[in-house]
């Protein structure tokens, strides 16, 4: 089936030198992480920053989105889960592709960041493409199947992993496993905690995030 299209809020300068998207969490849309843009635009003033909305409805809350279905949490099958993602993975690639030929940019000058489900399609989706993009940073998220990352890894582009050690949805410990396959498939990857955080973003944690974002971009 051929992708389906994800509409997308956008906020920086007309013409940019560097793109940013951000993945949004399960039950959320691209608006709940578009704000992000707002302190970090007089940091990265080339930069446009981009938040789709996930194709389908939300089983828990129809005012969201999710990438794919979460059985323990909606009572979906795991067949359900896995059909979901990788359609989210289609419809994913393919947006990524239409932002940069829009921004008229190459895959070096773009950092895909997600939040919670949005980290888990980041970590799926970015390193299976055909070019490696600047970056990756996931927030409260894990890696997804990691047994088979090593075999069907494409690209590496560098990783940070932000997480809160209080985070009540998705185990601190998800960081490290993260961490560790994503190391030994060959990925530079980087981690932060932020400390008596729950699942959510602290300011210590955008502000690393800001930095690698200036790092991987040559914004600084």
């Amino acid at each position: 089936m051929p992708p389906r299209p994800l509409s997308s809020g956008r906020k920086g300068p007309e013409t940019a030198r560097s793109v940013v998207v951000f993945l949004h969490g399960y039950g959320a849309d691209g608006a709940d992480l578009l704000g992000l843009a707002d302190p970090l635009i007089p940091h990265l003033p080339t930069t446009a920053f981009y938040a789709p909305d996930a194709t389908d409805p939300s089983r828990n809350n129809p005012f969201g989105r999710q990438w794919f279905p979460i059985p323990w949490l909606d009572g979906s099958s795991e067949t359900d889960a896995r059909d979901g993602m990788a359609r989210a993975a289609d419809d994913i690639d393919a947006f990524l592709d239409a932002v940069l030929e829009r921004e008229g940019l190459s895959p070096d000058r773009m950092v895909v960041v997600g939040f919670s489900q949005g980290t888990m399609m980041a970590l799926h989706v970015v390193p299976r493409r055909d070019t490696a993009i600047a970056g990756i940073i996931g927030f409260s998220g894990r890696l997804l199947a990691p047994e088979l990352l090593a075999a069907e890894v494409r690209v590496r582009p560098p990783v940070l992993l932000v997480h809160g050690d209080a985070d009540e949805m998705v185990p601190y410990a998800d960081m490290d496993l993260a961490a560790q396959a994503l190391t030994g498939a060959g990925f530079t990857v980087y981690g932060h905690t932020m400390q008596g955080t729950g699942h959510g973003i602290a300011p210590d944690g955008l502000s690393v995030a800001l930095a690698f974002l200036r790092d991987v971009l040559d914004e600084g």
